[in-house]
């Protein structure tokens, strides 16, 4: 049995996503990458990568998105699909967990090194298992950038918080626990999305927007700021 996440107490606390919404946040540039890593490849004996909360629907949860950008950072350094595929296979199996991917670098640092190891051991994928077992300054490095912005529950070790982009705008948040898991300035628990729309709907008047939702000019610049960040 696999550690008990939101979705298996309450699906409305495990985020909402559209695929669309994923290749924004991810910095992603095809949605049908993300879509063959959830639900795996037409025409093709290749399953998904990630374990999707909800299946058959086209909503990634929270989970799942914290899963989906590991297999996007591992990608960039060069890891096989199958190797990745295989090391997730394996580690739901042995560490009994719906999302391995999701979890913390803290407690899974060297279990997570050896897991891919060994998948590429048996993949004979020769540069994954000389990263994993090799190059351990570079390993702990690949794990710092990928935990960066995220809070882990200190209870299931699994993500539960997550600043996309912490340096340059460090009140936006994602968390399931509220508004569905979408992007929300956090001192004022008002979604991106909403402050934007109305920005553009006032014509670009912070003020207004902020007197409307009784936050501050700074808040609103700042959830606009995010929003145009990411549609760039």
């Amino acid at each position: 049995m696999g550690v008990v996440t939101a979705i298996d107490r309450d699906p409305l606390m495990a985020g909402f996503y559209s695929i669309g919404d994923a290749t924004r946040l991810l910095g992603v540039s095809h949605a049908a990458k993300l879509r063959g890593w959830i639900n795996g490849w037409p025409n093709s004996n290749s399953g998904p990568i990630v374990d999707r909360d909800f299946k058959k629907t086209s909503t990634v949860s929270f989970l799942d998105l914290m899963e989906l950008r590991f297999v996007e950072y591992f990608r960039g350094v060069g890891v096989s699909m199958p190797t990745l595929r295989k090391a997730a296979e394996m580690a739901r199996k042995e560490w009994s967990v719906q999302h391995p991917f999701a979890l913390s670098n803290v407690k899974y640092l060297t279990d997570r090194r050896n897991v891919i190891a060994q998948a590429s051991e048996a993949l004979d994928d020769k540069q994954t298992w000389e990263l994993a077992t090799g190059q351990y300054l570079i390993w702990d490095t690949i794990e710092a950038s990928i935990a960066k912005g995220i809070v882990f529950n200190p209870a299931t070790h699994l993500a539960s918080r997550w600043q996309p982009r912490p340096g340059d705008h460090p009140d936006i948040v994602l968390d399931p626990a509220r508004a569905f898991g979408k992007p929300i300035v956090d001192s004022a628990g008002i979604p991106t999305d909403a402050l934007f729309r109305q920005w553009k709907a006032e014509d670009g008047n912070f003020d207004r927007v902020a007197r409307w939702f009784e936050v501050s000019r700074q808040q609103v610049e700042g959830a606009v700021r995010f929003e145009l960040d990411m549609a760039s």
